[in-house]
């Protein structure tokens, strides 16, 4: 699936469902004048099929296509809404809020994702920010281990690790 694809689709749905919706009148899917009356659209909602990770997935490797794509997809359900959908992250990402969390950080090339190496990359996913530093640090990075399963926090990575360019992908720490 090419990127973006799941949210066009989605985005696609909520604007039939939108147009012919239940409340009657114009675009409501029931007939108004002007409108044949045999005409009715209707959504039925489907799962999304995740691509399939074939063997033992031992990090987050960018060259296993599957991982990546499984990631892509995952990214887009459990990370866009906070870190944005081209991985751009939230404004004002190293200043602290009112409430005194900082704002999700990029993970392109302008963020410190790619800073850290990706077993702890991969323990801040899996518990969260807090548990991973402890000592009352406050954050509002959850942790992902009761929604997603070893290999797909991996996916995530790898397709994260995925949009950087070679250099970056070089000098990240291992």
């Amino acid at each position: 699936m090419k990127r973006g694809t799941l949210p066009v689709l989605i985005l696609t749905a909520a604007l039939i469902l939108v147009a012919c919706g239940p409340s009657g009148g114009a675009g409501s899917g029931q007939a108004s004048q002007g409108e044949d009356p045999a005409v009715e659209v209707t959504v039925t909602p489907t799962e999304v099929s995740l691509p399939q990770v074939e063997g033992p997935v031992d990090g987050a490797d960018v060259s296993n296509t599957q991982l990546v794509a499984l990631g892509e997809i995952l990214y887009e359900q459990y990370c866009a809404s906070c870190h944005g959908a081209e991985l751009e992250g939230e404004p004002n990402w190293k200043i602290r809020d009112e409430s005194g969390f900082l704002p999700a950080p990029p993970h392109d090339e302008t963020g410190h994702t790619w800073h850290h190496p990706d077993e702890q990359l991969f323990e801040i996913t899996k518990i969260g920010t807090e548990a991973f530093v402890g000592r009352g640090y406050r954050s509002n990075m959850i942790g992902f281990g009761d929604q997603l399963d070893d290999t797909e926090i991996w996916a995530v990575l790898a397709y994260i690790k995925s949009q950087w360019s070679q250099r970056i992908q070089r000098a990240q720490p291992k």
